[in-house]
């Protein structure tokens, strides 16, 4: 019998990855600053970007992160998520 492998979408493209391939941000409950995960230790709400640049530069265009945490992101998020590609 297999391992389970959790599924996460991507905020840009839509499509279905393994949760390991994809980058996360995470809005942390008491602050409410997001974060991009290095480690597995954050809690709170999370979004999910594909390790590509389009898929960055797509959720900038469409302000995804934005949406999906119902708050203002720092361009700068963005920016160092790129650069990890």
């Amino acid at each position: 019998m297999g391992k389970h492998i959790p599924m996460r979408m991507c905020i840009a493209c839509r499509e279905m990855f393994p949760q390991d391939s994809l980058i996360r941000f995470v809005k942390d409950f008491e602050s409410g600053d997001v974060e991009m995960q290095t480690d597995k230790r954050l809690f709170g709400r999370s979004a999910y970007i594909c390790r590509t640049k389009e898929c960055i530069a797509l959720a900038a265009k469409k302000k995804g992160l934005e949406r999906h945490f119902k708050s203002a992101i720092p361009h700068k998020l963005y920016e160092i998520a790129e650069e990890l590609v």
